[in-house]
C-alpha cells in the first residue's frame, strides 16, 4: 500500500455543522480512557492503555501506551456503587508520565468494583 505522507490542517470544516480549529480537537480530546472490571480483573475497553496492574483491594495502576508530557494532567474517575446505600469514592494519586494509581472505595473501605472508569486529559509526550 502506498504511503501518502502527512495531512496538515489548521481548521476542520463540516458541510453543515461549521468549522473547528484543529488545536481544539487535539487539546480537548481524551489522551487515555479506561473502563475496567476490578473484580475480574479485566480491561473491558480502553484507549492508550497498554496494561493494568491489580495492586490490592481497591487499587490498580493503568499503564499508558503513549506517555504524557508531564504528571500535571487532569484525571476524571467514576465508579458504579455495588452496595446498598453506598458512599462511593474514586480518586487517583501517584500520577506519573506513564501511569497512575487509581483507588475505589465504598462506605469508607477499599473495594474492587466491577464497573470503574478513568479518563486523562493533557499533553502527550
Amino acid at each position: 500500500m502506498p504511503s501518502f505522507g502527512t495531512l496538515k490542517a489548521d481548521t476542520l470544516t463540516h458541510s453543515t455543522a461549521g468549522s473547528l480549529a484543529t488545536n481544539f480537537v487535539v487539546n480537548g480530546s481524551a489522551k487515555m480512557w479506561l473502563h475496567y472490571n476490578h473484580d475480574t480483573p479485566a480491561i473491558q475497553d480502553s484507549f492508550n492503555v497498554s496494561s493494568v496492574t491489580d495492586v490490592t483491594t481497591g487499587s490498580f495502576d493503568p499503564q499508558y501506551t503513549n506517555s504524557m508530557n508531564s504528571s500535571s494532567y487532569a484525571v476524571f474517575r467514576m465508579g458504579q456503587a455495588e452496595l446498598s446505600n453506598a458512599d462511593c469514592t474514586q480518586y487517583c494519586f501517584n500520577k506519573a508520565t506513564g501511569s497512575m494509581r487509581c483507588y475505589n472505595g465504598e462506605n469508607n473501605a477499599a473495594r474492587d468494583l466491577a464497573n470503574t472508569d478513568a479518563g486523562v486529559f493533557g499533553d502527550l509526550a
